[in-house]
């Protein structure tokens, strides 16, 4: 989809989307372990819906968030306000990020890939906006390598990614194909591994 058409699909999801994704809260939560960021730390959210991720952030970093949809982001400055979580919010692609080169220390990427029109232009925003040797965690369904996508995955597929989000993300090509980010950590999570985490660092000189 393009922004113009994914905009269009999310305002319409907006108010059914915590009753679709809300489930599963305790991934979210053991993705942003893995991230666990750190005093101090400026930390963006890309993608930030409508804020399920942020009843699980610690108080003792900074966050900001984008994300494409108004009605979303509505959703989640309300959010974050009934938890008393300060949130700079801005609507912006994740493909075209309105931030200086090496701003954030981590990211947040929580179900954005698979929807997003260009994965690797987006995750090469990401790692514009990092420090080097900042840190990005991944939550989404992805494909592993050398793996021929089940019929149930590709039937998924099918049925949801003109309109919601997509279940063939070839992320570990997109990594490769990106440069300058590291995997340092890569676990299975919901649905018998369909979705995973995976920790990326920027490298050192980049």
């Amino acid at each position: 989809m393009s922004d113009r058409s994914l905009r269009a699909a999310y305002a319409f999801w907006a108010p059914l989307y915590d009753a679709i994704v809300g489930g599963v809260g305790h991934a979210r939560r053991r993705s942003l372990e893995v991230l666990a960021p750190r005093a101090g730390e400026r930390v963006l959210i890309v993608g930030v819906g409508t804020g399920l991720d942020l009843p699980h952030l610690p108080r003792h970093a900074a966050y900001e968030a984008v994300d494409l949809t108004p009605a979303m982001l509505r959703r989640a400055e309300r959010r974050a306000a009934r938890l008393g979580l300060p949130l700079v919010a801005l609507e912006a692609s994740a493909s075209a990020l309105p931030f200086e080169d090496a701003r954030f220390d981590a990211a947040i990427l929580h179900l954005v890939l698979a929807v997003a029109p260009d994965a690797l232009a987006a995750l090469g925003e990401v790692q514009r906006v990092l420090k080097p040797g900042g840190r990005v965690v991944v939550w989404d369904k992805m494909r592993r390598p050398g793996r021929h996508p089940s019929l149930f995955r590709r039937a998924a597929h099918a049925l949801t990614h003109r309109h919601l989000t997509g279940f063939m993300l070839d992320f570990y090509g997109t990594v490769a194909a990106a440069g300058g980010l590291r995997i340092t950590h890569d676990e299975p999570s919901v649905f018998g591994g369909m979705w995973r985490i995976v920790l990326l660092e920027k490298e050192r000189g980049r």
